[in-house]
């Protein structure tokens, strides 16, 4: 299992939320994403076996978010 903290800019309001974890959530061993806007972190508790670190940094930015 897996846990990272992404910092991630460009996100301003509830949309932003809900679009990086309703993406986010949807892939395939993402167990749980919880946006911080204030903050600009996004954490991520996922199965490394079915999904990787990259794939989800490739859906945030997909979304026109910068992930760091």
């Amino acid at each position: 299992m897996g846990n990272v903290t992404l910092n991630v800019n460009g996100m301003s309001c509830g949309h932003c939320v809900k679009s990086i974890e309703g993406s986010v959530g949807s892939l395939d061993g993402v167990e749980q994403v919880k946006v911080d806007l204030s903050s600009g972190k996004v954490n991520v508790e996922f199965n490394d076996e079915k999904v990787t670190l990259e794939k989800i940094k490739e859906t945030i930015d997909d979304q026109g978010y910068d992930v760091k």
